[in-house]
């Protein structure tokens, strides 16, 4: 990991760095700053209060006054208030694929982007030294400094990761496209252009994997497109995956994920390992033993024989619509959560030519779909206040041998901290109006 070492001390060198951003990977960055850094002087900058030795900026005037810096180091999600400090803007992301970008696989897309590289990295580390990192939660620095030399790196990266970038990945991964952010990124012209940092810097040679329509005009390097309606290099058809590095059906008990969009994610991953040497038995005994993230159509539980699936990962009208297709026997259907605007006519449409016998509608965007909806969809449509009385409703309603699915198709902001929390109360909300069933 020497290269990526030198490079953060040929960068900081005798400059006065600012470290913007002091959550998860703001710490990460001081503490690799302190032991490889060459820094003239540190300072920290956060909208909330920071205690430490440095120099701290802290409250809502915490982006004031930056352009004094020499170098500053941004984390993912802050969106800049003086876009003048742009040409002293640099990451982790950026740091590490300055050095790095050639043992990198990295993984981007609207949805399913933590699925597929904890698939790829649960495959490939069967085989070869591999090392997880990025927005799954592993900060880039971190993930550098545990990892054996000469490990390939599967780097999940999101838009705000990828917003600044100049440097692309050897091997990059665009999976899908859908309207999401907006309320960061103020269009969604500036969304997809952040995402195409993931290959628009790539080199002759380069991989770049991407759904048929997302295959750029101009590129560098090699497009291998992916596709479920045929007419593009990897194809899924049924169960059966054609790749231009072979053919393989992936039956039911092959994996524990379920719906098409999931075998598109196996589609990808299989080119790639077949790429790297691993046959179709090696790729099925791996796949085999793969355990999915949770609240990502994760199956809770059976209650008076209704099956309980929790899909809180599930913030645009896309992968609610595909949570519906991909459980067999949908009863009951709990959406809704923060308002960001964005179009649920896709939603909408689908509800009321598909409708579940029940459709339970909470929060904000609950609310602005029953009135989409309601007279329309041959369904029992209820308005509910919030979560808990969702679930409580859905124990009341979904029949045995039915399945109930929370898929919100809006964020959590506002009445959760994040998705991750909104799964656990389903499950625990679940848990306590069953009876602990």
């Amino acid at each position: 990991m020497q290269r990526l070492w030198d490079n953060i001390k040929e960068k900081t060198s005798g400059k006065n760095t600012l470290i913007l951003g002091f959550g998860r990977e703001g710490r990460s960055t001081l503490r690799i700053l302190e032991k490889y850094g060459g820094c003239r002087s540190i300072a920290i900058s956060d909208i909330n209060e920071v205690r430490t030795e440095y120099e701290s900026i802290c409250g809502k005037d915490y982006q004031k006054g930056l352009d004094r810096f020499d170098l500053i180091i941004k984390s993912p999600g802050i969106v800049l208030e003086d876009e003048s400090i742009i040409p002293k803007i640099t990451s982790q992301s950026q740091l590490f694929l300055e050095a790095m970008r050639d043992d990198v696989t990295a993984i981007t897309g609207t949805k399913g982007k933590s699925t597929t590289a904890t698939l790829l990295y649960h495959i490939l580390k069967g085989k070869y030294k591999a090392a997880l990192m990025g927005n799954i939660g592993i900060a880039a620095f971190d993930a550098a400094e545990s990892a054996e030399e000469g490990s390939i790196f599967v780097y999940e990266m999101s838009s705000h990761q990828l917003e600044y970038t100049t440097v692309s990945p050897k091997r990059a991964v665009y999976i899908n496209l859908y309207p999401e952010h907006l309320d960061h990124y103020g269009s969604f012209e500036k969304y997809k252009a952040a995402k195409e940092n993931i290959y628009r810097y790539q080199k002759e040679g380069d991989i770049l994997w991407c759904e048929k329509s997302l295959v750029p005009s101009v590129h560098r390097g090699d497009a291998v497109s992916v596709s479920a309606s045929g007419g593009a290099d990897i194809v899924i058809c049924g169960r059966s995956i054609h790749s231009p590095m072979g053919d393989i059906t992936i039956n039911a008990n092959d994996t524990v994920l379920v719906g098409g969009h999931n075998l598109y994610n196996i589609g990808i991953v299989y080119d790639i390992c077949r790429r790297m040497g691993i046959g179709n038995d090696e790729f099925k005994e791996r796949l085999k033993s793969y355990k999915p993230l949770p609240h990502r159509l994760q199956y809770v539980g059976t209650v008076n024989g209704a099956r309980f699936f929790d899909d809180s990962i599930s913030t645009i009208c896309e992968t609610a619509v595909q949570a519906l297709l991909s459980i067999d026997n949908v009863g009951t259907v709990l959406i809704g959560g923060m308002d960001r605007g964005i179009d649920y006519s896709p939603l909408c449409e689908y509800l009321i030519k598909n409708p579940p016998e029940n459709i339970i509608l909470m929060y904000d965007t609950g609310k602005r779909i029953y009135d989409m909806i309601n007279g329309k969809a041959a369904a029992n449509i209820i308005k509910v206040k919030d979560l808990e009385e969702a679930v409580i409703r859905a124990l009341e309603l979904t029949p045995p041998g039915k399945s109930c699915v929370m898929s919100p198709a809006a964020a959590s902001y506002g009445f959760f901290k994040n998705f991750e929390e909104r799964g656990e109360k389903f499950c625990e909300y679940l848990k306590k109006y069953s009876g602990g069933k």
